[in-house]
């Protein structure tokens, strides 16, 4: 059997590249990884996938001196940088080397491939949260005013949640802060539905808290696919409790934070962006005790003033009218005593003039009474029935009853008549 060495069969696959793929080659693939090395050069990791699932991958290298001319051109013809998410149309070169293995080298780019697949289905969801009216539902709640009590979805023994806790635990103003954690998947394929089920346990406590955070570390760009999902992205978008990301280092962004209510770069980010809320608040009460204390202080002092002014005003006013009503009192008292001695003088005089004629009145009105009884006394006379019997008249009787009329007498009655000097009996016939 014949053997080879490692380094043999590496320089028979190179003969055999170089024999048979000597040219260059437009290839179509996405950027899923990009760095620039120091010196300039950019190194590349890029795949070709069926939806999610990755079909091919390959190393790439664009040489200091090309990425210079290539990477300005492309952004100045497409508004674009090369960026992870991207998918580009790029000549290449084929090149293996016996230590580094197989890689592509890219001499040119095509610039009409402005937005790889992977860009292309996040502007596809985003307009679809659009279109549904969700995409701004939960950016529009209000962050509490103190966000103390934390929901978190992460990995329990992520960095990046041992990062956020200790930033919490930390923190130089001594807020307590109740957090309790919702474990989840952070990357992989099943990591979009261990986050939504974690949601909805969250949303059975709701009233418990006051924000949910979800959390991660950095990673590969390909690791964070699962918060480029319509799922989760709606279910952050329709969240009833602000969310707050940090689920990426400074090159990521992903649709979950585009949707969230507010998006941190890292975990640590989110710790300290809940810290400066609380310190936010705090300071605004102690703001407001410095300025209620100021005011209080400009109060008193004012009221203090007014009271002494009033108090001068109250002692002037006082003793001014004290002057004002004594002369006032000494003035009705002369007056009360002149008035008093006039009407007193009046008065005695009316009431002389009052008695000399009443004195006159009651002389004529007894004169005149006296006149009248006379009168009377004399009709009286005149009416006595002596008087009248001594004048020749006399009375008849019947049952002791004067008879005025002769019709009222019947034979046999009996009648009295009185005359001056006595008295008879007589009977009708």
């Amino acid at each position: 059997m014949d053997q080879l060495s490692l380094l043999e069969l590496n320089n028979l696959i190179k003969r055999c590249i170089e024999e048979n793929l000597s040219g260059s080659y437009w290839i179509v693939a996405e950027i899923s990884e990009l760095r620039v090395h120091q010196r300039g050069h950019c190194y590349l990791e890029l795949v070709e996938k069926d939806g999610d699932e990755i079909l091919a991958k390959m190393k790439a290298t664009i040489w200091s001196y090309a990425y210079r001319n290539l990477s300005g051109w492309f952004e100045g013809i497409t508004g674009e940088t090369l960026k992870p998410g991207l998918k580009i149309l790029a000549n290449v070169q084929v090149n293996f080397h016996q230590v580094f293995g197989i890689s592509l080298n890219i001499r040119d780019i095509d610039p009409k491939y402005t937005i790889g697949e992977r860009a292309r289905r996040r502007q596809e969801i985003l307009r679809k949260l659009q279109q549904d009216g969700t995409a701004d539902m939960n950016r529009e709640l209000p962050l509490p005013l103190v966000p103390q009590r934390i929901a978190v979805i992460a990995s329990p023994t992520s960095a990046g949640y041992q990062d956020f806790m200790e930033q919490l635990g930390k923190n130089p103003f001594n807020y307590h802060f109740k957090v309790e954690l919702y474990q989840a998947l952070m990357q992989g394929k099943d990591a979009e539905k261990s986050i939504i089920r974690a949601m909805l346990a969250v949303n059975e406590s709701l009233n418990e808290f006051d924000v949910l955070v979800i959390i991660r570390g950095g990673g590969a760009n390909l690791d964070l696919d699962c918060f480029d999902s319509y799922d989760l992205a709606s279910h952050v978008a329709q969240f009833p409790l602000p969310v707050i990301t940090g689920i990426g280092h400074e090159r990521d962004e992903t649709i979950t934070d585009l949707v969230a209510n507010t998006k941190l770069k890292t975990p640590t980010a989110v710790a300290e962006f809940l810290i400066g809320g609380c310190r936010q608040f705090d300071e605004k009460i102690e703001e407001l005790f410095a300025y209620i204390a100021d005011q209080a202080k400009r109060v008193v002092k004012e009221e203090i003033h007014m009271l002494e002014d009033t108090g001068r005003k109250i002692r002037f006013l006082c003793r001014a009218r004290y002057d004002k009503s004594f002369f006032q009192m000494n003035r009705l008292s002369e007056r009360l005593k002149y008035t008093t001695r006039n009407r007193i003088q009046e008065m005695t005089s009316r009431i002389g003039k009052s008695q000399f004629s009443l004195h006159i009145s009651i002389q004529n009105i007894l004169s005149r009474q006296k006149t009248r009884m006379d009168h009377i006394e004399a009709k009286l006379t005149l009416l006595d029935p002596g008087t009248i019997l001594n004048r020749g008249f006399s009375i008849t009787r019947l049952n002791n009853r004067i008879i005025k009329d002769a019709d009222r007498l019947h034979p046999e009655d009996i009648i009295e008549t009185e005359f001056s000097t006595g008295k008879i009996r007589s009977k009708i016939i």
